[in-house]
């Protein structure tokens, strides 16, 4: 039975942009506009830049063509979709439990995803007005070790996430989606233009385009590998559950470049209106983690109109980061929904406490739990981070590339696509049964036995 001939029990996206806009906004999150340019700044600009742009095409797309393809197949939750398609592939039941991990890890990741966001939130009110980087930098520290503040800015943070889910499908994510995004990227294109006026523009563009070879080593290309998989919300499911309500007609092979592309021209856009503001007022690019709530806050001190745009940011941020919380709830939602027959802002206030819950933890992590370590020496924040973000997420890309590529019939996946086999439908074949999931498996392997990705 095609996906046309089955409709989703949650509904529909109503146009070919709102699916795209939906799985962008899943995408775009912290990821691109707080980590992609710190890692850059890491490990070395253009360098790392070059080496995550091939990652993106070879590696990226072709698991997110397979995992909107089993999504818009099955027309259920991940969980029920994998179930449902083993099935259909006369394959081991147990593959169900791949839509169930998805599940899980977007919820665990939601739980300290909304107090990293809070901190985005938190910053929007920030005054600008501090002497020194120094003083952001102390500032910054003592934030973290306000309990009371983190866990207001986490607890707005996961009910506003609640209420969009519980919404539903169309009236619930469809339409918040098509408000957020739009806003998102024009705030980004206004801090680009900013940054045109601080002096360093063509310094900071040089810095993140124009790749120096000598930079590029094993440790380069593993954190660029392990960036690109990352920031397009692979493996967890939220793909997957987007793809179920996907139109019939919308040609999935083209939506996943343009969900990628949109994904990495928001990342690189977030580049561009960076380090020009930080070459402008001779700061460090490779400074971490630190870069957005440490030395921007500091540059943006020093700049004509630098409050305005400062509060800009991170009001960008903050909508970024929503536009991922939503995809990280609707999975586990949709499968309670399908499984208990429940209403769905039930299923969304349940596993919204869940998540809010789990976060009270993560935002104790920084001073009253910081000697809590489940795993290694990582606080319960980093250990959550830990195991979503380097083991399930992963593992979870690894087994979609492996159901595709070879336990699925190849006449379903040629049905679903619409393609007939051709040097591309080869291409993308061969890419998704060995290239990926080999280099996933690298990715994996070294960031949890050697620790050589973080």
């Amino acid at each position: 039975m095609t996906s046309e001939a089955r409709k989703s029990i949650h509904g529909t996206w109503t146009g070919k942009w709102t699916f795209i806009l939906a799985a962008a906004g899943s995408a775009v999150g912290l990821g691109n506009i707080w980590k992609f340019p710190y890692m850059a700044g890491e490990y070395g600009g253009g360098a790392f830049v070059l080496v995550y742009l091939v990652c993106i095409l070879l590696i990226g797309v072709p698991i997110m063509i397979a995992e909107i393809l089993l999504g818009r197949r099955g027309r259920r939750s991940p969980a029920n979709t994998m179930a449902y398609l083993a099935v259909e592939a006369r394959a081991f039941p147990q593959w169900k439990y791949l839509g169930m991990m998805g599940a899980v890890a977007g919820l665990l990741i939601l739980s300290f995803y909304s107090v990293a966001a809070g901190w985005a939130f938190a910053y929007i009110f920030e005054e600008f007005n501090g002497t020194s980087a120094e003083y952001y930098g102390q500032e910054f520290d003592s934030f973290l070790k306000d309990e009371t503040r983190l866990i207001f800015f986490h607890s707005i943070f996961i009910f506003a996430t609640i209420f969009i889910v519980a919404r539903g499908v169309i009236k619930g994510i469809e339409i918040w989606i098509n408000r957020l995004m739009p806003i998102l990227f024009i705030i980004i294109v206004l801090l680009c233009v900013y940054a045109t006026q601080t002096g360093a523009f063509f310094e900071g563009v040089s810095y993140l385009f124009t790749p120096d070879f000598s930079k590029i080593n094993a440790k380069v290309i593993l954190a660029a590998l392990g960036q690109a998989f990352f920031t397009l919300s692979l493996g967890m499911g939220a793909i997957m559950a987007y793809g179920a309500y996907m139109p019939a007609n919308q040609n999935i092979g083209s939506t996943a470049l343009y969900v990628a592309f949109l994904d990495t021209l928001v990342a690189l856009l977030a580049g561009i209106a960076i380090f020009p503001i930080v070459f402008a007022n001779n700061l460090e690019p490779a400074v971490g983690p630190g870069l957005v709530f440490v030395t921007l806050p500091w540059a943006f001190v020093n700049m004509p109109l630098g409050i305005i745009f400062g509060k800009l940011f991170f009001v960008l941020l903050t909508i970024a980061a929503l536009s991922s919380a939503i995809s990280l709830l609707e999975p586990g939602v949709a499968w309670i929904v399908e499984s208990l027959k429940i209403k769905r802002y039930i299923a969304a206030a349940g596993l919204g406490f869940i998540a809010w819950t789990l976060g009270i933890f993560s935002a104790l992590s920084f001073d009253l739990l910081a000697g809590f370590t489940p795993i290694g020496d990582k606080n319960f924040f980093d250990s959550l981070d830990f195991l979503s973000n380097q083991v399930l997420l992963p593992l979870g890309g690894i087994f979609i590339a492996i159901f595709v590529g070879w336990v699925m019939k190849r006449s379903d996946v040629f049905e679903e696509l619409n393609l007939k086999e051709g040097l591309v439908l080869k291409a993308w074949f061969f890419l998704l049964k060995f290239v990926s999931p080999l280099v996933v498996g690298l990715i994996f392997v070294l960031a949890v036995f050697f620790g050589v990705v973080t």
